[in-house]
């Protein structure tokens, strides 16, 4: 079923199909995360049951930005299609996040247990960072 029949499965309820317009579901479904910052660590967790992560898992940061990129393959076996219902989601997923400025992408690290990546990300000291420099406002 293309993703267009998706949102017009006459099937579906009408709860249903309003839930899946405030998950954002368009074809690529967001991980879902917690963040939170242990001691000088920026700690995220993603949400990734029944996924190898060594096979369907991409981990990267690029100009600032942790992506992590995941696909779940759906396994054909459903004797009885009538009576069939799967609320699990396959197929391709992604989240985007900002990292504070000055990460060094060499020094995050992720691993995965139960069903959650959890990428770490040591913060930079904040002596390190630049000082705030007043900008002039000139009148036009």
């Amino acid at each position: 079923m293309t993703d267009l029949m998706k949102w017009f499965d006459t099937r579906r309820s009408p709860v249903d199909l309003i839930e899946r317009l405030f998950e954002g579901e368009t074809g690529t479904s967001a991980i879902r995360v917690e963040e939170l910052v242990d001691g000088n660590t920026l700690v995220v967790r993603a949400e990734l049951p029944g996924i190898d992560p060594e096979k369907d898992v991409d981990v990267t940061v690029s100009d600032g930005v942790l992506a992590i990129k995941a696909q779940r393959q759906e396994k054909k076996e459903h004797k009885e299609k009538d009576s069939y219902r799967s609320e699990f989601r396959y197929g391709s997923f992604v989240r985007r996040l900002p990292l504070p400025n000055g990460v060094q992408q060499a020094d995050v690290t992720a691993s995965y247990k139960d069903g959650v990546l959890e990428v770490r990300a040591p913060l930079p000291d904040q002596g390190q960072e630049a000082a705030a420099s007043k900008i002039p406002i000139t009148r036009g």
